[in-house]
């Protein structure tokens, strides 16, 4: 296991500065280490540490989730209004829809099993795209009209509303069917992650301020109540839906609401954990991906991912109708939504284990996703966001 955790910190450093030094993101850097030492190329990689990766890649999504809660305020919010909350589902139901139109031409599938594929490309990813925000946040870009926070607000939801509609569809798919019930539960667990994250909050900022205890003992307090959330959401998921990300982002909003210095003391100590959590969830994505099922894939997978993508920069486009965003900012918000890694890496895999007959082509979709969207979606946000916004 220590030799497995050396190799992953190690073989991601060296990618990452390779990268960064051609002028690449870092993370690509780190897919691609993970690929090369993973279980399906060299196999460097400890299989103990393997079977527990999806809870490495969960920590590393508690800490920057967390980041990102203590980067935004809830003025800001109010600020961007309608388009944060368009944010959290028009995108993805407008890649889905696209998914279903173009994908049985492709691929002769039925409409269903194009909605589970859909389903699954649907999800934006956080671990790549909040990192740049609360980035571009402290650099002081696009803060006339909150264009990051606008993108860091949808990011989370966006998971939630896409990963509910993945398990309707699969278990239509599967001849289960699906209850409405099904469909009201993204509603019902964004609010109550929401409200359980704004409560918490307040009780742990007023703790804080009336008990006085080290900076490191505060941090190791917020983690313990972040992974408490993620069990919540996990023990309660078949009695009520909860969205426990969504409460740890909500949380750091709170702190950030009620006591702005502790919310700089917490995001200071964040930034520190996110170097190495970063290494820890990039490297561990790329060891999922099997470049083989890519290959097979063909330009009939392609051809889907850029139809996929123009129709959920289509729905980008939708939700800054009517607002103050300049051509430029609505370009940036369009490209900005686009990498996808952390949910397909989690959830691909899923159709084929349950043996649908569109599973092969599922997996293979999101890891060609994962591949071509993060780096290029990272890529595209550091080269555009000094061009295309403002510098307040």
């Amino acid at each position: 296991m220590l030799t497995g955790l050396s190799v992953v910190f190690i073989c991601g450093i060296i990618m990452g500065k390779i990268f960064k030094t051609i002028k690449l993101p870092p993370l690509m850097g780190m897919i691609i280490a993970g690929v090369i030492i993973g279980p399906h190329a060299l196999n460097l990689i400890d299989p103990e540490l393997i079977s527990i990766s999806a809870d490495l890649r969960q920590l590393a999504l508690v800490i920057i989730l967390t980041r990102a809660g203590l980067t935004l305020e809830f003025d800001d919010l109010k600020i961007i209004g309608r388009p944060a909350l368009m944010m959290c589902f028009v995108p993805a139901c407008f890649e889905i829809l696209g998914t279903i139109i173009i994908a049985p031409r492709i691929f002769g599938i039925s409409t269903i099993e194009a909605a589970v594929l859909g389903s699954v490309l649907a999800a934006v990813s956080p671990a790549v795209v909040v990192p740049w925000m609360i980035r571009i946040i402290e650099e002081g870009y696009g803060q006339a009209r909150k264009v990051p926070q606008l993108i860091l607000a949808g990011a989370a939801a966006d998971d939630v509303f896409v990963i509910v509609m993945f398990t309707s569809f699969t278990a239509i798919c599967a001849g289960g069917g699906a209850s409405a019930s099904s469909f009201i539960q993204v509603p019902v667990s964004i609010i109550l992650g929401i409200a359980a994250g704004g409560a918490v909050g307040y009780v742990i900022t007023k703790f804080f301020t009336n008990f006085e205890m080290r900076d490191a003992i505060k941090v190791v307090i917020l983690l313990s109540i972040s992974f408490g959330f993620v069990f919540i959401e996990d023990a309660i998921e078949n009695i009520i839906p909860f969205s426990g990300l969504l409460a740890i982002m909500s949380t750091g909003m709170a702190i950030m609401h009620f006591n702005k210095d502790l919310a700089k003391m917490f995001s200071g100590k964040y930034n520190e954990l996110w170097v190495g959590a970063e290494i820890f969830l990039f490297v561990l994505v790329g060891a999922e991906v099997e470049v083989s099922y890519a290959l097979k894939a063909g330009i009939g997978a392609i051809m889907l991912l850029v139809f996929a993508l123009m129709f959920r920069m289509a729905g980008v486009f939708t939700c800054t109708i009517k607002t103050a965003f300049t051509k430029k900012e609505r370009l940036f918000s369009m490209l900005a939504y686009t990498p996808k890694a952390t949910v397909q890496a989690a959830i691909g895999a899923v159709p084929l284990s349950m043996g649908l007959q569109c599973g092969q082509l599922v997996l293979t979709v999101a890891v060609l996703a994962i591949l071509i969207t993060a780096p290029l979606g990272a890529a595209a946000i550091e080269h555009s966001y000094k061009r295309l916004l403002q510098k307040d």
